[in-house]
């Protein structure tokens, strides 16, 4: 699981935003060329429209100064802060055509995460007197995971595995077609030691018996899957602190404080990250006065 508080490397994103760009320019912003004087300088401030959870910010004075290294971003409100409509989260002062290209790229990134951030708050507000933490899924939109994954921590949320290299996660078919729980685990162990890694070994489970077989395994966390929240705090109290409990399978906003209060330490839930209404925002210019 990503620890929490992190910030992603916007560096390391670059080919995805310079793919975003040249999608939405082409050859050339012409409403903007054609009106604006290019030398022009403006300044905009981003507007709330909708209460909830901003993220983005830090990404959004990337984006602002790569796409115009002459740009000047001041930041009023920080990632992961509770937002109402009104507050003005950041002012960009730049050139003015640059600013107008930049504005669609930022609002679509920021309006998307803070949607995510504003959901997974939520979500984490109705079990914040349990010990389980939700968490997200690798239900993500392709090319912007590491984005969504961050937005889920700035509401509050965890982060499961980022993708399929940096956890080993047993499910129903990996287990079906290995013959086994106990057979899968020990071909695990052997291929981590062959490679050189260590990674935690997470399995899936259907009922009580693949239970008992994880935990004979050594599995370090235990998936519970569709399981019901009594079959739930049966699988608690017999796992009890040898390994990691997480629920998962359909859990919904009507049934996740049920399945929070058996005692698992994590819910995983797709929805966080794949069914999600954007927070409304803008970018409005600043008029000389």
């Amino acid at each position: 699981m990503t620890s929490r508080n992190w910030t992603p490397d916007f560096k390391a994103l670059q080919p995805s935003f310079d793919l975003a760009i040249a999608e939405d320019i082409g050859d050339g912003d012409h409403s903007s060329l054609s009106c604006l004087n290019v030398q022009k300088r403006g300044r905009a401030r981003l507007l709330i429209k909708e209460p909830g959870i901003i993220a983005g910010v830090a990404l959004a004075k990337y984006l602002f100064t790569y796409i115009d290294p002459s740009a000047v971003v001041t930041v009023f409100i920080e990632d992961g802060s509770a937002i109402s409509p009104g507050d003005i989260v950041l002012e960009v002062d730049g050139n003015a055509v640059k600013l107008l290209q930049s504005e669609r790229l930022v609002l679509n990134y920021m309006q998307r995460l803070s949607g995510i951030a504003t959901s997974a708050s939520r979500y984490a507000a109705m079990i914040s007197h349990t010990k389980c933490t939700v968490l997200d899924t690798r239900k993500t939109t392709p090319g912007l995971r590491i984005l969504e994954k961050w937005a889920v921590q700035l509401g509050g949320g965890g982060n499961h595995r980022m993708g399929l290299y940096d956890m080993i996660m047993l499910k129903d078919n990996h287990i079906d077609f290995a013959g086994g729980i106990l057979p899968a685990v020990e071909r695990v162990r052997a291929y981590l030691k062959s490679e050189g890694k260590d990674l935690k070994i997470e399995v899936e489970t259907r009922d009580l018996n693949e239970v008992r077989q994880a935990l004979e395994a050594g599995a370090d966390r235990i998936m519970l899957d569709n399981f019901t929240p009594t079959q739930t705090v049966e699988a608690v109290a017999l796992i009890g602190d040898q390994a990691e409990t997480e629920s998962s399978g359909g859990i919904t906003k009507e049934s996740l404080v049920a399945y929070a209060e058996c005692g698992v330490d994590f819910i995983s839930i797709g929805a966080l990250t794949h069914q999600i209404a954007s927070l409304d925002m803008s970018l409005k210019a600043i008029e000389e006065s």
